[in-house]
């Protein structure tokens, strides 16, 4: 299977799972957090969407600096969220699909100004930046929507507030 095939077939599993536990945030609980040093329920949420069009960055940058390049998301609702992510999906996937197995192995790297957070082959940073970044954050969600009491999704299977 290609790199291109790969990443596509994971977007369309994990797209779904992402759209559904993004779908249980409620827009007046935003600035909710489980505890003084976490990110709020909204920042949170919106960390996850954004991270879904960086794999467009990684394909078509050599680098994104923090300093320079990247301007925090700014969403106010769960519904603008949703929308987001299906305009981030036919970016992403217009991004995929234009990338050679070549460009998959140049190197691209994330900075804070002239500091080098990481360096690595495009196909391992759109792995490690993007993907596991996304399904950490994901995990991370679900745990402040049980302690808000709001069902969870199930994601890979029926979870514990699916229907039996």
């Amino acid at each position: 299977m290609s790199i291109n095939k790969s990443f596509l077939l994971e977007l369309q599993h994990e797209l779904g799972s992402t759209r559904k536990i993004i779908a249980c945030v409620p827009t007046d609980k935003w600035g909710w957090k489980p505890h003084e040093k976490s990110m709020s329920l909204g920042d949170l949420s919106k960390h996850i969407v954004e991270l879904i069009v960086w794999t467009e960055f990684i394909t078509k940058q050599g680098e994104l600096n923090f300093h320079t390049d990247y301007k925090p998301l700014e969403a106010t609702s769960t519904d603008q969220l949703l929308q987001l992510i299906d305009a981030y999906e036919k970016r992403v996937i217009t991004a995929i699909e234009s990338t050679t197995e070549e460009q998959w192995m140049e190197n691209w790297a994330l900075k804070a100004g002239d500091h080098t957070i990481m360096e690595m082959p495009k196909v391992g940073a759109n792995r490690f930046i993007v993907n596991n970044h996304i399904y950490h954050h994901r995990g991370q969600l679900s745990v402040y929507l049980r302690l808000l009491d709001i069902p969870i999704p199930g994601m890979y299977g029926p979870s514990a507030d699916d229907a039996r």
